[in-house]
């Protein structure tokens, strides 16, 4: 690698290449990945298929484009290889891609995000942009047809960094698991299950907060980390409590005006006025007793006695 027409000094070249020693030294059977011998920031990759997934066996290549203020701020992914989870060419939205720099920590590596992009691909696409939501049988097709051949991308000298890599992959990650149809079979009722569920979970969300818009996924263009829905209670300023009690006269017959709130109101109406009137004879007695007091130790008590 020409490192002498790189300057050392920088942060992001220095960072990349102790990275890149990193992977050398301490090589994954799960992916490779290695930059180009022009651009240190442009790195070619590819992963194998997670375990006991319907991507086992396959080998799935892909693009890292490294930011110039690498590692304060994220890399973008892309995929090239048809894979039925995510799209390919097309920049992938994760946590630990460059659409969530808010996640993004500094002592990540490109190591951690191709160990998340592992873990992320057996994972729902939830109709997430950018994403792709095969059946797992269309899945198996494609993780066989990646081990065939590399995919074409850019010029020669990637297309080599692609070629070098497959070759590497192929001989780390093991054929593709066979599936009898009897297994496939027994597949698909889970998956009817989980739809199920799936549908009644959406129904029971669209009951407890109707009114409430649907959060999308965090500014995705292609959209796979789900954020929970936080943002519910400012949707809703009331307090919980508050709303169930709301909704519980409402069981009965909707016709019946309710009276015991307004009789409440009234009542402390009153009650104020009264305290208020106390307030006011109790303060008028008090400045009668202190207007004798002042006559009877002036003397004028005297003279009014004799008076009379």
């Amino acid at each position: 690698m020409a490192e002498d027409k790189y300057n050392l000094k920088n942060p992001a070249v220095k960072r990349i290449l102790q990275e890149v020693k990193e992977l050398q030294s301490n090589p994954s059977d799960d992916f490779m990945s290695l930059p180009l011998e022009e651009n240190i920031f442009e790195w070619q990759f590819a992963i194998r298929g997670p375990r006991d997934s319907e991507f086992e066996g396959g080998i799935y290549h892909g693009r890292i484009q490294l930011p110039a203020e690498y590692p304060f701020k994220p890399p973008s992914f892309m995929l090239l290889t048809p894979n039925g989870r995510f799209e390919t060419q097309t920049k992938i939205c994760l946590s630990i891609s460059n659409h969530h720099p808010e996640h993004w920590q500094p002592s990540w590596s490109v190591r951690t995000a191709l160990v998340a992009l592992i873990a992320f691909m057996p994972t729902s696409p939830n109709g997430a942009l950018g994403s792709l939501d095969y059946t797992k049988e269309e899945r198996r097709t494609l993780a066989v047809k990646s081990r065939e051949s590399p995919p074409k991308y850019g010029n020669l000298e990637r297309q080599k960094l692609i070629d070098e890599i497959h070759e590497y992959m192929l001989s780390k990650t093991p054929s593709v698991p066979q599936h009898s149809p009897s297994q496939s079979s027994e597949e698909h009722p889970t998956e009817t299950k989980t739809e199920a569920e799936a549908e009644a979970n959406q129904q029971d969300s669209v009951t407890v907060g109707a009114g409430y818009p649907r959060i999308p996924n965090p500014t995705l263009n292609e959209r796979v980390v789900e954020e929970p829905p936080v943002a519910a209670a400012k949707a809703y300023p009331y307090p919980v409590a508050t709303r169930l009690v709301r909704e519980i006269p409402g069981e009965g017959p909707s016709n019946q005006p309710l009276r015991r709130p307004e009789m409440r109101v009234q009542r402390s109406v009153v009650d104020d006025r009264l305290f208020t009137w106390a307030a006011v004879g109790l303060t008028i007695a008090i400045l009668v007793l202190l207007f004798k007091k002042f006559i009877k130790s002036s003397g004028h008590g005297a003279v009014f006695m004799d008076g009379s």
